[in-house]
C-alpha cells in the first residue's frame, strides 16, 4: 500500500491558478456573459448561494459553445507563482499533493500532469456533437465532495490529520479545511479567513512552505 508522510490538498481556481476557468469559458460567449458568470461565482465563493445551483446556472451560459473552447481556456491559465516550489518540497518530504476543484477535469488533468500533482478531483463537462451542452456529468464536486476526497486520501495514504494541509479561498473549501490539521485561507473570502488556522494574503505558494509539517 502506498503511504505518504504528509498531504496537501488545494483548491484550484483562484488558488492553484490565478484564474476562474468557467469565466475564461464564458468570455467566448461575450462580455455580458463573462460578467454574469463572475458575479455568480463571487456569490458562491462568499457562501451566499448553494454551490451546485451556482454551477448549474453558470454552465447554462456555455450551452452551444464548441468543445474546443476548453483547450483555448486552458491555454490562458496562469499558474500561481511558487506552485512548482511547493510541489517539489512536498515530494522531497515523501508527501503527496492533491488538487480538488469545483471546475473541470478537462482543464485540471493536463495541468496536474504538467505540474506533478498526484491526485485530482473535479467536475466533468457534458459534450454532445462536439459542443458543450451547458451541463456537467456525474456528481457535483461541492464542499462536501472536497471534504470526502480529503478524507479518502487521508485513509488511503495513512496520513495523520495533523500532517494534512488544506488550502482554499472560497466557502466551498470550508468543509475540507475543517478536517485538516493545517488550514490555509489563501487570498480568501472573509468567511474562509475567519475559520482557517493560517491566512496568506500574498498570491505565492512559496508562502506555504513554512507552514508544511516538519
Amino acid at each position: 500500500m502506498t503511504t505518504a508522510s504528509l498531504l496537501v490538498v488545494t483548491d484550484v481556481d483562484s488558488t492553484l491558478i490565478r484564474d476562474e476557468v468557467i469565466e475564461l469559458l464564458a468570455r467566448a460567449v461575450g462580455p455580458d456573459a463573462e460578467r454574469h458568470v463572475a458575479a455568480v461565482t463571487e456569490r458562491a465563493m462568499r457562501g451566499e448561494i448553494d454551490f451546485a445551483a451556482s454551477l448549474a446556472e453558470r454552465l447554462l451560459v456555455l450551452e452551444g459553445l464548441p468543445a474546443s473552447i476548453v483547450d483555448e481556456a486552458r491555454a490562458q491559465i496562469t499558474v500561481t507563482p511558487g506552485v512548482p516550489d511547493l510541489i517539489a518540497a512536498v515530494h522531497e518530504r515523501g508527501g503527496a499533493i492533491a488538487a480538488v476543484s469545483g471546475g473541470f477535469h478537462e482543464v485540471l488533468d493536463p495541468l496536474a500532469a504538467e505540474l506533478g500533482v498526484d491526485h485530482t478531483r473535479a467536475n466533468r463537462l457534458e459534450v454532445a456533437d462536439g459542443r458543450l451542452t451547458g451541463r456537467s456529468i456525474g456528481p457535483v464536486i461541492d464542499g462536501a465532495a472536497k471534504r470526502d476526497t480529503l478524507e479518502s486520501l487521508r485513509l488511503n495514504l495513512q496520513v495523520p490529520r495533523e500532517r494534512i494541509m488544506a488550502v482554499g479561498d472560497g466557502a466551498n473549501d470550508l468543509l475540507m479545511m475543517a478536517v485538516a490539521g493545517i488550514s490555509v485561507a489563501f487570498c480568501a473570502k472573509p468567511a474562509v479567513r475567519a475559520q482557517a488556522t493560517h491566512v496568506v494574503d500574498v498570491p505565492d505558494f512559496r508562502e506555504l512552505l513554512a507552514l508544511l509539517p516538519d
